[in-house]
């Protein structure tokens, strides 16, 4: 063990556990489930010369001050690195790091699975048959949408939103999206994907699959406007951020009929889901599976064990966020 003092603000999977603790003198967070308390965080950061962090933590100014100039490297659990100050990280000399790539095939199968669950009612039928209520087949029982050969509107076409068009060709669907970054016109014609401006996708979509990273422009991108602006039957389904939706009017859109139906695997305010959803039958939500199977949590724990262990050997990590940090150092 070379005896780098990090800390760990969740057990990782048992793999990249044993990587991280077999390099390093690792301080792991064992406590409840829920997220480390901040002062405890903010306590036990303070002389580490690496940080493995979750979403759940807040990585700031106050995270930085109390860890102090020795950082050198915070690896972040997660694609997602709207809880780092990316740029407060780099003004510091401090590496941050994320882990892309190793979960877009699998976020992609829930997104497809909250859409199909969505589409088809699955989780209201459940819960009906396990209410034991009295039932026989009808005619017009707990009607659906088709998925096949509708239109399915993609919001961010990145890795994870390609993934999902793929998928969509097996059901023969239409695939439209809207992104700021337009992709090269071989990755359009390779799902045979059109672009189309936001509100025209609104407009045409049976089904919109969210893929944007949360941004101060996409914080509540869906609100009252958009849900109107949708089909009546539409459904929208959500793996990005939690807050790219408003969900009080979410709630309101799924409980007036302005739209057919919702798969949410992200919170505004996670781990709360807003109280007006939870009664909605058609609603699905899912606490925050979209990378939840055992080989891409180890795949994941794998990557920002590396990340940060070739931050601290003075190697350029994998994934790194803010490569002018490396740059100044190799300068």
């Amino acid at each position: 063990m070379t005896g780098w003092s990090v800390l760990v603000t969740r057990r990782l999977p048992a793999t990249p556990m044993q990587f991280v603790l077999d390099r390093c003198d690792a301080d792991v967070w064992d406590g409840p489930p829920e997220a480390i308390p901040r002062d405890e965080l903010l306590q036990r950061v303070r002389g580490k010369l690496g940080a493995i962090t979750l979403l759940t933590e807040r990585v700031d100014a106050e995270f930085l001050d109390a860890a102090g100039d020795q950082l050198v490297i915070v690896a972040n659990y997660a694609v997602g690195f709207d809880n780092i100050d990316v740029e407060e990280c780099t003004r510091r000399g401090v590496m941050a790091t994320n882990t892309p790539e190793v979960l877009t095939a699998t976020t992609a199968d829930l997104a497809w699975t909250l859409l199909m669950a969505s589409a088809r009612r699955v989780p209201e039928g459940d819960r009906f048959l396990r209410s034991r209520t009295p039932w026989i087949w009808g005619p017009e029982m707990m009607l659906g949408q088709d998925v096949h050969d509708a239109t399915l509107g993609i919001v961010g076409f990145g890795r994870i939103g390609q993934a999902v068009a793929g998928r969509a060709k097996g059901f023969g669907m239409r695939i439209v999206y809207f992104d700021l970054f337009r992709p090269p016109p071989e990755v359009e014609q390779e799902h045979g994907a059109q672009f189309l401006e936001f509100d025209e996708l609104l407009a045409l979509a049976d089904f919109i699959s969210i893929h944007v990273a949360l941004t101060p422009e996409t914080r509540h991108l869906f609100g009252a406007e958009q849900f109107r602006k949708m089909k009546p039957t539409a459904v929208i389904v959500n793996t990005s951020r939690g807050p790219v939706i408003d969900e009080a009017a979410l709630a309101s859109a799924l409980r007036d009929g302005e739209i057919f139906g919702a798969g949410l695997d992200v919170f505004e305010k996670e781990p709360e889901v807003h109280p007006d959803l939870l009664g909605l039958d058609n609603a699905v939500i899912v606490p925050h599976l979209g990378s939840a199977t055992v080989a891409t949590r180890d795949a994941m724990g794998m990557l920002a064990a590396e990340n940060l262990v070739a931050g601290l050997e003075g190697r350029r990590p994998p994934t790194l966020l803010n490569p002018e940090v490396w740059q100044g150092r190799e300068g």
